[in-house]
């Protein structure tokens, strides 16, 4: 049995700027190439022995036509084939709409032949494809905003640090303020 998923994304640039991007897509602070989400591991090491639970090698096959500004990639996994196979092909182009953005058509298979557990593995490895969509698109999105010259938004690792920092330096504040007070405050007389 096999499960398909078709999709599509819309990148705000041009074709040469994303083909540019795709090539500097790693490191990409929104994924690893491996299988190690904190949501998917303890799914991931179920079906997976525990040595390569976190680890999916992947090989990619990449046809590129400048001329037409087309990129045709298929990528598709090489270990734990025996337990699932996930299969992706990707059509970077052109947007219809708008000559400079670039349109993405996805489409993914995941198989699997066990029997009585297929249809548990074919829909953990559909989410587990499904987020990595959404990483890679980020991280596209990241490098995107660098090649154009802007100020990339900031990964969620970066805002949730920044985020902690503030709260310690509000805290800080706080106390300070609450020590300044309870200083100036009048002291009871018995």
């Amino acid at each position: 049995m096999v499960k398909y998923f078709p999709g599509q994304s819309v990148l705000r640039g041009s074709w040469d700027q994303v083909f540019t991007a795709f090539w500097q897509q790693y490191p990409n602070p929104y994924r690893h190439s491996t299988l190690g989400d904190q949501q998917d591991a303890p799914l991931a090491e179920r079906l997976f022995p525990a040595s390569v639970a976190h680890s999916v090698y992947i090989l990619e096959d990449s046809i590129v036509d400048p001329q037409n500004q087309t990129m045709i990639t298929f990528t598709w996994n090489i270990n734990h084939a025996q337990l699932m196979v996930v299969e992706e092909r990707c059509v970077y182009s052109v947007n219809s709409y708008n000559s400079s953005w670039t349109e993405i058509r996805r489409e993914a298979w995941v198989s699997c032949s066990l029997l009585g557990v297929s249809r548990a593995v074919q829909e953990f490895g559909l989410a587990w494809f499904k987020s990595n969509v959404t990483k890679t698109m980020k991280g596209c999105e990241y490098i995107l905003a660098k090649l154009q010259g802007e100020a990339p938004s900031k990964t969620l690792v970066e805002t949730a640090k920044e985020a902690k920092e503030k709260a310690k330096e509000m805290a800080l504040a706080a106390t300070e303020k609450a020590k300044d007070l309870a200083s100036k405050a009048p002291t009871k007389k018995q």
